[in-house]
């Protein structure tokens, strides 16, 4: 096997903070199992084969990345393909709500390896949420690493690999070796589009322990992979992304101005990311391949919106964007916890409780065509706890609405559609997203 690189949680992140890297890193994971070749990595990418080979023999140097094999031949030399390996490193995401909460733990490729799901009280109290939330990730990682992994006090850790795999995830009959020796920046080509011209190590270089994620090192810079990269929290806002603090969470007013982000990063000692939970969800959609600018709204026991304009997650000035539910549509409603009247969310909240599943989707609907109209997305993504319980009632709700206000505009209806996954795969996302070159993560 390979010289596994352990300097820093088993791989050189900084290494891997670059642009260039970030790019070969996403199209190998985008390539999956079947991989991708040096030469499709340079012409996707704008580099020379001399950077991209420069960057993957780091890469396999690393355990993050390995040969699978050939590619038939259409004249001169096979193509050896390379393929990310999944289990070499890991991240947890964990979804916060008002009474509950869902741990899991995702390989690189986004695959959840492992969940839990607990009943939780976000009124307890700051040190009884942060000591659960802690204690449910170390139940999580124990029943993947059993008890090779503790916590504590700026001791997140774990050693030693799964069965049958090496301490990168990497299975004996996988194969590795160095290829070719790690050189300096990738030159990109004279013709190549902006993605290509930052330098090996540039600004566009975002990763793990980087940006609005914190906590201490401590013995994971000593330890064997799969390494723990860090833990993306998503939860209801508002909330400070950019510092991990929340503001008056709606029915909890208490937890304002209170620092999740280092209070959990500090019991953890490992990276911790805060966003809300229709920001990560939106997220983890458009890292899954939804295109273009959508809307995910999230019914459950609030109602937020994740707003993803142009590919990329839009948090706004103060990232505090997508407060969807706090628009006033009933000047006159039912008071709201926020402190105003007719808000979206308690309209629709009122009508769920009372069993008008119907007046519930015309409301969302009514609000998501104001939306429609402010930011001209393309696509309206329903998720929620609330909406899993009767989907169809909720689609063909909302659809109504908005195919209504289409004709009436002579425009073709924006579509909706159930979202698929889940606001915790979303919020590990938050971590992996940076090591693969999202700057929104």
């Amino acid at each position: 096997m390979g010289h596994v690189n352990r300097t820093n949680g088993g791989a050189n992140l900084l290494a891997l903070r670059s642009h260039n890297t970030a790019l070969v890193l996403d199209l190998l994971r985008g390539a999956g199992a079947e991989g991708i070749s040096r030469l499709e990595l340079a012409e996707r990418t704008g580099l020379t084969p001399q950077a991209v080979s420069k960057i993957t023999a780091r890469l396999r140097e690393e355990g993050l990345a390995v040969e699978a094999g050939h590619r038939a031949s259409t004249g001169g030399k096979r193509r050896t393909v390379l393929r990310l390996v999944p289990g070499a490193g890991h991240a947890v995401g964990v979804h916060l709500d008002r009474d509950a909460l869902r741990a899991v733990l995702v390989d690189l490729a986004g695959t959840v390896v492992a969940e839990r799901c607990a009943a939780l009280d976000l009124g307890a109290g700051a040190d009884a949420v942060v000591a659960a939330v802690a204690g449910e990730i170390e139940t999580l990682a124990k029943g993947v690493w059993g008890g090779a992994w503790e916590v504590g006090p700026g001791t997140g850790s774990f050693t030693g690999a799964r069965e049958g795999e090496d301490a990168r995830g990497v299975r004996p009959d996988e194969g590795s070796s160095t290829g070719a020796q790690e050189g300096g920046a990738g030159d990109a080509r004279p013709d190549a589009g902006p993605s290509a011209s930052a330098q090996e190590g540039g600004a566009g270089a975002a990763g793990p322990g980087t940006g609005p994620a914190t906590g201490t090192a401590g013995p994971l810079s000593d330890q064997s992979l799969p390494a723990l990269l860090g833990v993306g929290v998503a939860l209801p806002g508002p909330l400070d992304h950019t510092r991990g603090v929340l503001h008056r969470v709606t029915g909890f007013p208490e937890w304002d101005g209170f620092p999740l982000r280092d209070a959990l990063g500090r019991r953890l000692g490992v990276p911790v990311v805060v966003d809300k939970d229709t920001n990560a969800a939106a997220l983890g959609l458009a890292v899954a391949g939804e295109r273009g600018s959508f809307a995910y709204l999230h019914l459950g026991t609030g109602l937020g919106a994740g707003l993803v304009i142009d590919g990329s997650v839009h948090r706004g000035a103060r990232t505090g964007a997508g407060e969807f539910g706090h628009q006033v549509v009933q000047l006159d409603g039912p008071p709201c916890d926020c402190g105003d009247r007719g808000c979206v969310e308690a309209l629709c909240l009122a009508a769920v409780a009372r069993g008008d599943l119907a007046e519930a989707a015309r409301v969302l609907g009514i609000a998501a065509g104001n939306l429609i109209a402010l930011l001209d997305i393309d696509l309206v993504l329903l998720g929620g706890r609330t909406v899993a319980t009767a989907p169809d009632a909720f689609l063909r709700g909302v659809a109504a609405v908005l195919d209504e206000r289409a004709r009436r505009a002579g425009e073709e209806p924006v579509p909706v559609r159930a979202a698929p996954g889940e606001v915790a795969d979303g919020a590990a996302q938050l971590v992996l997203g940076p090591l693969f070159g999202r700057a929104d993560a």
